[in-house]
C-alpha cells in the first residue's frame, strides 16, 4: 500500500479537468470525485479526460512492463527454494530472540537494585540533612540561651529582677544566630523534635522583640543614632522591618497625630485646616530627622552607615496621618457645600503634595503613592457627587437665564442679553480657582460643549419665531425703546380653550431690535470662544495632557454650531429691513396722483417718503454701532436695501410705463379731436404733467442713491441700483427733448 502511494502517475495533459494525484489518496472515493468535478465540468468532458488520461495509463503500463521484461519473466524462476531457506532461517531466529529476552530481563533486574540501592542513599541524605538542621536548631538555641544567661546573670543587679534590655551588639549577635535559627526551623516543620523546642524558641522570640522594641524606644527618646542604627539593622538581620516601622507608627506618629488634628480647633478656626496641615507637615523634620538620617532617607546621609529597606514616612507616617483624618475629622470629606468642599480639597491636596517632597526620592513618592492608604485617603473624596452638585447649579442658572429669553443683561456685563451673559459667565465658572479641580478636568470639558451647545440650540429656537414689523408699523419708534420691552411670551394654557393644548400655542414674535441684539451677542461670545482655550490650556499643563488640537479642534467646531445660526438670524433682520424700507419706497405709487391735473409747481427736491425709508437704516446704525462690527452693519444694509431697491425699480418701471401709456393715449385722443391743446400741457404752456412725474421720480431716485451713499455704501453694491439709475435717466432725456 506504502509503494502504491509514493507510485509517480504519468502526467497528461494541462487541461484535465481532474487532478492525477486524486486517484493515489488512500480516501480516494469514485462518487465525490465525480460529484467534485461536475462542479466545473459537464459529464462528457469527464468522460472524455478520463478516457484520455486511461490510454496514458495503459500505454505507460505497457511501457514499465517491456523496460523490466526479464524481471517479470524470471520472477517465479527466482522464487523457487525461497520456502526451505526461510525455513532454515527460523531456528537461529528464534534462539536469538530468546537470548536476547534474557539479557534484556537480567539488566531489568540490575537497574531496579540499583534504583533501590540509590533511593535508601537518598533517603539517607535527607534523614541526614534533616538531623544535621535539627542540632543546628539545639544549637542555635542554646547558644542564644547561653547568651541571653550571661547577660542576664551581669545586668541582674542594676535591673533588680526586670526583663533586661540587650546591648545593641548582643542583640546582632542573637539576631544573626535567631535568623539562621529560624531558617533551619523552617527547612524542618513537622519534625517532633522541633515541637518539644517550640516554648523555647518562643521564649527567644518574646525577649528579642522586647528587647528590640525597648532599644529602639530608647535611642529615639535619647536621639542615640548609634542604637537606633544598631536597632533598625537587628530589625532587617531578622526579616522584621515592617514590625519596626509599625512601632514607630503607634508609638512615635499616632500621639502626635492625635494631639494635632482635632475637629473642634479646625472647625472654629478660620483658617484652622491650613494650621492643622502645617503642624503635620512640621512632624518630619521635628521628629524623624533620626530615623532618616539612619534609613538614608535624609539629605546628610552617608551611604556606607545607612540601614536600607525602610520607608518611615510611607509605613509608618502616612498610614497614621489618614487614619486620623478618616477617623477623627469626617466632615473633611462631605460634599454637601461644594465651595467649602473645593477649598478643602485644594488644601489637603497641596498638603499631600508637600508631604510627597518630603519622601526625598521617586522610588519613595512611588511606594508613597501605590500604598493602600493612599488610596484610602483619594478615595474618601466624592468627586462625582461635587460635580453633581456644580452640575446643578450651572445647568440651574443657564437654564433660568434662557427661559427668561430676551431679558437685558446686567448692568456692566460686555453682552446685551442676559442668556449670553450667564453661558459665557458659566463657562469661566468651569475653569475658575474657585471650581476647578484637575481630576474632573474631562467632566468640565464635556460640561463647556454642553453649555455652547445648549446656548447655541437656544439661538435656533429663537430665529424659529416670527418676525414683529415694528418699524413698518411705526418708524418712529425706536429701535432702543422695543428691545427695553420684556420679551415675549406665549398666551398662558387657560386662555386657549378647553380643547386646546400647550403644543398649539403659536411662537411667541420677535422684534428686529431684539434680533440685532442677539447678533450682537452671537458676535462676541465667538470671538471670546479662543480666550476659553486659553483659560483651558494652564489647566491641562497641570494634569500633563499635551493633546491640545484634540481640545481646539472640538472648541472650533462649537463655534462652527454658534456660526450656523448667523444665515437665519441675517435673513430675518434683512427681510424685515427691507419691508420696513419698501412700505415707504411703494409710497412712489402716489407721486402720479400729485402732478395729474393739480397745475403743481415744478419739483425740485426728493419726497419726504425716501427719508421715511431709510429711517430705520439710520435708527439702526446710531443705536447699535457701538455694540455691533461696522461690517455686519454693512452687510445687512447691502441686502435689505438690495431687496428693497428691486422691488422700488418694478415699481418706477410700473408707474413710467403707466405714465407713458396714458401720454399716448391722449396724444391719440389729440389726433382724433385734432384740436391744437391737450390736457397734459400746463396752461402756460410749461412742463406736463408726465414729465413732473418723471422728474419727482428722477429725484426721488438720486436722493435716494445719495443717503445710501452718505451711510457708507457703495452703489455698485447694490443690486438694480444701476438698473434703476438708467431707468431714470431714460426719463430725463426724454424730458430733455420735450422742453427743447
Amino acid at each position: 500500500m506504502e509503494a502504491a502511494r509514493n507510485m509517480n502517475l504519468p502526467r497528461g495533459p494541462e487541461n484535465l479537468c481532474f487532478d492525477k494525484d486524486e486517484f493515489m489518496r488512500p480516501d480516494f472515493d469514485v462518487d465525490h470525485f465525480v460529484s467534485e468535478c461536475r462542479k466545473r465540468v459537464q459529464l462528457e468532458e469527464l468522460r472524455d479526460d478520463l478516457e484520455l488520461y486511461y490510454k496514458l495509463l495503459k500505454t505507460a503500463m505497457v511501457e514499465l512492463i517491456n523496460k523490466d521484461y526479464a524481471d517479470f519473466v524470471n520472477l517465479s524462476t527466482n522464487l523457487v527454494g525461497m520456502d526451505k531457506a526461510l525455513n532454515q532461517l527460523s531456528v537461529p531466529l528464534g534462539q536469538l530472540r530468546e537470548e536476547v529476552m534474557s539479557l534484556k530481563s537480567c539488566v531489568s533486574e540490575g537497574i531496579k537494585a540499583i534504583d533501590e540501592r540509590v533511593s535508601k542513599q537518598e533517603d539517607i541524605r535527607r534523614k541526614k540533612m534533616c538531623v544535621l538542621r535539627l542540632i543546628q536548631v539545639i544549637k542555635s538555641v542554646e547558644k542564644i540561651e547561653k547568651i541571653l544567661h550571661s547577660q542576664n546573670s551581669k545586668e541582674m543587679s542594676s535591673l533588680e529582677g526586670s526583663s533586661p534590655l540587650l546591648t545593641g551588639q548582643i542583640l546582632e549577635r542573637i539576631a544573626t544566630e535567631f535568623n539562621q535559627l529560624q531558617f533551619h526551623a523552617v527547612q524542618s516543620k513537622g519534625m517532633p523534635l522541633l515541637d518539644t523546642l517550640r516554648p523555647r524558641i518562643a521564649g527567644i522570640t518574646a525577649m528579642l522583640q522586647q528587647s528590640l522594641e525597648g532599644l529602639l524606644l530608647e535611642g529615639l527618646q535619647s536621639s542615640n543614632v548609634d542604637i537606633i542604627r544598631h536597632c533598625l539593622r537587628t530589625y532587617a538581620t531578622i526579616d522584621k522591618t515592617r514590625d519596626a516601622e509599625a512601632l514607630v507608627g503607634q508609638v512615635l506618629v499616632k500621639p502626635y497625630i492625635d494631639e494635632v488634628i482635632v475637629e473642634q480647633y479646625v472647625q472654629s478656626h478660620p483658617n484652622g485646616l491650613q494650621t492643622m496641615y502645617n503642624k503635620l507637615l512640621e512632624f518630619v523634620p521635628l521628629h524623624c530627622r533620626l530615623l532618616r538620617e539612619v534609613t538614608g532617607g535624609g539629605i546628610s546621609s552617608e551611604k556606607g552607615n545607612t540601614v536600607p529597606g525602610y520607608d518611615f514616612l510611607v509605613n509608618s507616617v502616612w498610614p497614621e496621618i489618614v487614619r486620623g483624618l478618616e477617623e477623627k475629622l469626617p466632615s473633611l470629606f462631605n460634599p454637601g457645600n461644594p465651595d467649602v468642599f473645593h477649598e478643602k480639597y485644594t488644601k489637603s491636596m497641596d498638603f499631600v503634595r508637600k508631604f510627597e517632597r518630603q519622601c526625598g526620592s521617586q522610588a519613595s513618592v512611588k511606594r508613597l503613592r501605590s500604598h493602600p492608604s493612599y488610596h484610602s485617603f483619594n478615595d474618601k473624596w466624592n468627586l462625582p457627587v461635587y460635580f453633581q452638585i456644580r452640575f446643578r447649579e450651572i445647568g440651574g442658572t443657564l437654564e433660568a437665564a434662557l427661559s427668561n429669553g430676551l431679558e437685558e443683561a446686567p448692568a456692566g456685563s460686555p453682552y446685551c442679553l442676559l442668556a449670553t451673559h450667564v453661558a459665557w459667565a458659566s463657562l469661566q465658572k468651569c475653569w475658575s480657582d474657585q471650581m476647578f479641580l484637575p481630576l474632573l478636568m474631562h467632566r468640565l470639558w464635556k460640561l463647556s460643549l454642553q453649555v455652547v451647545a445648549r446656548y447655541s440650540f437656544f439661538i435656533n429656537e429663537l430665529l424659529l419665531r416670527p418676525v414683529s414689523n415694528e418699524m413698518a408699523k411705526d418708524n418712529k419708534r425706536s429701535l432702543a425703546s422695543i428691545s427695553k420691552e420684556p420679551p415675549l411670551t406665549p398666551s398662558p394654557v387657560e386662555d386657549l380653550g378647553p380643547d386646546s393644548s400647550p403644543e398649539a400655542q403659536p411662537l411667541p414674535s420677535i422684534s428686529t431690535a431684539q434680533l440685532v441684539l442677539v447678533a450682537a451677542d452671537l458676535d462676541k461670545l465667538q470671538e471670546w470662544l479662543p480666550e476659553l482655550l486659553q483659560i483651558i490650556k494652564p489647566k491641562l499643563e497641570t494634569v500633563g495632557f499635551k493633546n491640545i488640537a484634540c481640545i481646539s479642534g472640538a472648541l472650533e467646531d462649537s463655534k462652527e454650531s454658534l456660526l450656523g445660526c448667523w444665515p437665519i438670524l441675517n435673513s430675518k433682520i434683512i427681510q424685515d429691513l427691507s419691508d420696513s424700507c419698501f412700505n415707504c419706497l411703494k409710497s412712489a405709487l402716489e407721486v402720479p396722483r400729485i402732478y395729474r391735473r393739480t397745475n403743481k409747481e415744478v419739483p425740485t427736491k426728493a419726497l419726504p417718503y425716501v427719508d421715511s425709508a431709510l429711517k430705520p437704516f439710520y435708527q439702526l446704525k446710531k443705536e447699535y454701532k457701538d455694540i455691533l462690527k461696522p461690517a455686519v452693519i454693512e452687510h445687512w444694509f447691502e441686502g435689505a436695501l438690495s431687496n428693497s431697491t428691486q422691488k422700488y425699480f418694478e415699481t418706477i418701471s410700473d408707474i413710467l410705463n403707466s405714465v407713458k401709456k396714458m401720454e399716448e393715449s391722449l396724444k391719440r385722443l389729440k389726433q382724433a379731436r385734432k384740436t391744437v391743446t391737450t390736457n397734459s400741457t400746463s396752461p402756460n404752456g410749461g412742463m406736463s404733467d408726465d414729465n413732473k412725474i418723471r422728474l419727482q421720480l428722477a429725484l426721488d431716485i438720486e436722493y435716494f442713491g445719495v443717503q445710501m451713499q452718505k451711510m457708507g455704501l457703495q452703489l455698485s453694491n447694490i443690486k438694480s441700483f444701476s438698473a434703476l439709475s438708467e431707468l431714470v435717466q431714460v426719463a430725463k432725456d426724454q424730458i430733455s427733448v420735450e422742453q427743447t
